[in-house]
């Protein structure tokens, strides 16, 4: 599978993220970009983007970059640490590597900054490699 179709993929096939105005804007096999503008829909009661939000958009990231080989690769465990509060208005990208590419159980890392390039929050994460294709 070619990076480009990967990206198309995800970006038509991941509704949620979609839905959440998430984009993958970048894939190879070293690193995976997702981008989000931050809106008054991912604000939470204190005003400020929901975590939630900001997970979905790494793992958006994640994801692209654990399955551009095009062999289904489903997280298995995730850590999130939130650094400091996005706002409405804030450009987030989030970038993930590899920080293992196991064959069966690959780790990476993905980090979320702004348009300033200041870390809002990162994330870690194990992934398991199945014997399946990616569902297109």
């Amino acid at each position: 599978m070619q990076h480009m179709n990967i990206q198309d993929l995800l970006n038509r096939t991941d509704r949620f993220a979609a839905n959440a105005g998430c984009r993958i804007t970048e894939v190879d096999e070293h690193h995976a970009v997702a981008e989000m503008t931050v809106t008054a829909e991912h604000l939470n009661g204190g005003n400020v983007c929901q975590g939630g939000a900001l997970f979905t958009l790494a793992d958006l990231a994640i994801a692209a970059l654990l399955n551009q080989s095009g062999q289904l690769t489903v997280g298995i465990s995730n850590n999130i640490m939130f650094v400091t509060s996005a706002k409405q208005g804030d450009i987030l990208r989030a970038e993930a590597k590899h920080v293992c590419d196991h064959h069966k159980i690959p780790s990476v890392e993905a980090c979320v900054t702004n348009q300033e390039g200041k870390l809002i929050c990162h994330v870690t994460g194990m992934g398991y490699r199945k014997s399946a294709a990616l569902p297109k």
